[in-house]
């Protein structure tokens, strides 16, 4: 099989090379992007991250294309459509990073709720005072958790061992699991109005997205932080920057945000679109003390990555053999 990889790090190819030894690989630094899609318009397995974009253009461009194999859980990034039309099979890593996404979560929690950031940033500018600084506890408060799956169960697991109280809001539920880690199942509205923390764990497709949004934003508790480790679009920014302005949200912990393609420069959107959401996000939103940003990283730790990449070469090998594994549908 011929293989490309495309956002990959060498230590990476290292490791893909080893696992792979008996096929034909090239390996890019930069995203699958027009300009770099005819030098591969001839493999038969592609594999990418989030920030490459495989729409209907690039995948007319790639006649012998057989597999993709994304190495995320999230695939918003690809065409299933086209793919399903092309008969082109979609492979994901459906499990890498509960306990990396859970952890990084409550450092976004922690960073909010102790001041950390404003802190460090106070300090390493010569402040010591304590002025502003007054943090709060998170035990016997409560965390609302959208998406009760592997990562937002890992979450409740340490929300229990902070001694926090925990609802859940999710289309599938578990009574058994609700009961045993002990915390509750209610509706959106619910746990929008009881919550002091929020935080997300969906996925991004047309049932989630912009689910906080201008409408529901006005149903959180006063006070309340917010947090989105899962995918920006699930989050309207225009309801972020609302609930900060009205003081409804006391604070946000962001590792995605809508439109982030945008901060990374990529010119994926039309002009006026394109500096809307430029001053949106880092004029009204990403300047603020009480909002903590971080690149995307939540997933970012070197267990996780060397998970996702035993996946990746798995689905290439299990696909190769007849029998391939963690097909999206």
């Amino acid at each position: 099989m011929k293989i490309a990889f495309f956002e990959t790090k060498k230590w990476e190819r290292n490791f893909l090379k080893r696992k792979l030894k008996n096929h034909k690989i090239k390996f890019f630094e930069e995203r699958l992007n027009p300009d770099n899609v005819e030098e591969i318009k001839n493999f038969d397995v592609i594999s990418v991250f989030i920030y490459s974009k495989i729409n209907k253009t690039i995948l007319q461009r790639l006649p012998k294309l057989k597999l993709i194999t994304t190495r995320s859980t999230g695939y918003d990034h690809i065409d299933l459509k086209e793919c399903k039309k092309k008969g082109i099979t979609v492979c994901n890593v459906p499990f890498y990073g509960e306990n990396t996404v859970a952890e990084h979560t409550f450092g976004l929690i922690l960073s909010l709720s102790r001041n950390i950031c404003k802190s460090y940033i106070r300090t390493i500018n010569g402040n010591y005072s304590t002025e502003g600084l007054k943090g709060f506890d998170l035990k016997d408060k409560t965390l609302g958790v959208m998406g009760a799956g592997h990562i937002g169960l890992h979450v409740i697991r340490i929300a229990k061992g902070f001694g926090m109280n925990v609802l859940a809001y999710d289309v599938k539920q578990d009574m058994l699991l609700s009961e045993v880690l002990g915390f509750k199942y209610v509706s959106l509205g619910e746990l929008l109005k009881k919550s002091d923390i929020i935080t997300l764990h969906v996925p991004h497709n047309k049932y989630t997205h912009h689910l906080i949004n201008r409408k529901n934003i006005k149903l959180v508790k006063r006070g309340a932080i917010l947090i989105n480790t899962s995918r920006g679009a699930v989050v309207e920014t225009e309801a972020l920057i609302e609930g900060l302005n009205k003081k409804i949200l006391h604070g946000v912990g962001l590792d995605v945000i809508e439109g982030e393609e945008v901060i990374k420069e990529e010119k994926l959107l039309e002009e006026k679109k394109r500096e809307y959401m430029k001053d949106l996000i880092k004029n009204q939103l990403l300047n603020r003390e009480n909002v903590v940003f971080t690149p995307h990283i939540a997933f970012y730790s070197q267990e996780a990555l060397e998970r996702i990449l035993e996946t990746t070469t798995k689905n290439i090998n299990s696909f190769v053999s007849g029998n391939p594994e963690n097909v999206i549908e």
